[in-house]
């Protein structure tokens, strides 16, 4: 398999070769095309150091562009025809107790290099140009038997770089492997030293599980082995104690459903539809929907259990959550909106609403409408076939309403029906808080009463300004 390599690349061994270094390929991409898969990009263990790796890849471009922004770490990068390899020195690393940085030694074998890798299963190399295929943990065994364990003894891998435990996880959702007891139990016991890891790093491991395709498996191994406490707090806090007469749901496992529901409401991957699987956005609010709860749940007299406001009080600790984990903003924006209109819609299903009401709800979701449709549908996990089947022709009703208004009024981007400039005009005013009040004012006009054409705004304007006195 590994004689289909491209072309430049058996070069690019052969010119290792001839400067007296060791390349070999290794990780993901041997991983990978064992497992018959493709990768875009080749990633390269040295026996060279940097400025000897450039060398070479100078030779290999002809002259082309070189990348080092990791030279401190040993990696440098190339393209050529198409192909990007990285290409790292080998190494060994570690951690400082206290610091957020891996140390970064350099090393002097191949299986040295691969003694420090996160898995066996990502611990196998290819040699170049020989092809010679190195296996020093038997990784190839545990390929074969879905199965992630340490090439090291796991407490001391994962106290040498604690974001592997978060990488185990993330594996699990992506591949669908099981963890070897042994590496569980050591999780388990340093799951807490994952805090020294950076947030971004946590964070692009964190996405990297939700868009896998098991990302349920994931996260359920995240809580039980007490990763989630340090990375997600939130999640694990929706186990809540049922009260003795089961009056209400199991809101951590009402969770999970509700993030299977919504990953099913996906479009196909590549079909150009709404929320392409895999939607980053539907599957991190479907996770976060209801993180109010705990922190607003009543017992009432009678037993009845209340969550009242947890939509708005959910928000605001899905964008608080979201900041520490250095989402960005557009991100942590639309996850949170979804979050706090994510109960809006049974409004609509207790009693219909006006065309202003439908308005609104659009207006209020914003860009993420598609994915407010699919997370709403998904919310939806009772047993009773009944109720679930009038929700849905609830829903189904109010996406037809949305429809008809949106081919009459462009819905989706509502605004007055008198811009900043013409409300000046017509009122006379210069720019200031008062031009702000009568937009507002034009807005509200707008949602209740759909388009008013300019010559009624204007009437309505100057009628408004008049009873302002």
């Amino acid at each position: 398999m590994f004689q289909a390599l491209p072309a430049p690349i058996h070069e690019l061994g052969r010119l290792f070769e001839e400067a007296g270094q060791e390349l070999a390929l290794v990780g993901g991409p041997v991983r990978d095309a064992v497992l018959g898969r493709s990768s875009a990009d080749l990633d390269f263990t040295t026996s060279a150091r940097p400025d000897e790796t450039e060398a070479v890849l100078r030779r290999w471009t002809h002259g082309g562009a070189i990348w080092d922004m990791g030279r401190e770490f040993g990696t440098l990068g190339a393209t050529r025809d198409g192909i990007k390899v990285e290409i790292t020195t080998y190494r060994t690393e570690s951690y400082d107790p206290t610091s957020r940085k891996p140390e970064v030694a350099f090393g002097d074998t191949l299986a040295g290099d691969l003694s420090r890798r996160d898995f066996t299963v990502n611990a196998m190399a290819v040699r170049l140009p020989s092809l010679e295929f190195v296996d020093p943990f038997d990784g190839l065994h545990d390929l074969a038997g879905e199965l992630l364990r340490t090439p090291v003894e796991p407490g001391q891998s994962f106290d040498d770089d604690p974001l592997r435990m978060m990488r185990a996880v993330r594996f699990v959702s992506q591949l669908g492997f099981t963890i070897e007891d042994r590496t569980a139990a050591a999780i388990r016991e340093l799951a807490a030293r994952i805090e020294i890891v950076s947030a971004e790093r946590v964070r692009d491991e964190l996405v990297k599980l939700l868009l896998g395709a098991h990302p349920r498996r994931g996260l359920e191994l995240m809580v039980d082995l007490g990763l989630a406490e340090h990375v997600l707090p939130e999640l694990p806090a929706l186990r809540l104690e049922r009260d003795e007469h089961h009056h209400h749901k199991d809101v951590y496992e009402h969770t999970l459903t509700v993030l299977d529901q919504a990953i099913d409401l996906e479009s196909p991957a590549g079909s150009g539809g709404p929320c392409e699987s895999p939607d980053l956005v539907l599957r991190l609010s479907a996770i976060m929907h209801d993180v109010g709860k705990p922190a607003t749940r009543r017992f009432e007299p009678g037993g009845l259990v209340t969550f009242r406001f947890h939509e708005t009080v959910g928000a605001r600790m899905t964008a608080k959550r979201m900041k520490k984990l250095a989402f960005d903003k557009d991100t942590t924006k639309a996850v949170a909106r979804l979050v706090e209109l994510h109960l809006r819609f049974h409004g609509y299903a207790d009693s219909g609403w006006t065309d202003s009401a439908v308005r609104r709800y659009v207006t209020d979701a914003g860009p993420p409408l598609q994915h407010l449709h699919r997370l709403t549908r998904a919310d939806v996990t009772t047993r009773n076939r009944r109720k679930a089947r009038a929700l849905a022709r609830a829903y189904d009703d109010l996406e037809e309403r949305i429809d008809e208004l949106a081919a009459r009024e462009e819905i989706d981007r509502i605004r007055p029906d008198l811009d900043g400039n013409r409300i000046m005009q017509v009122l006379d005013i210069p720019p200031g808080r008062e031009v702000g009040e009568a937009y507002a004012f034009l807005l509200e006009e707008r949602m209740e009463h759909g388009p008013l054409g300019e010559e009624e705004a204007e009437r309505r304007l100057r009628a408004w300004w008049e009873d302002r006195g």
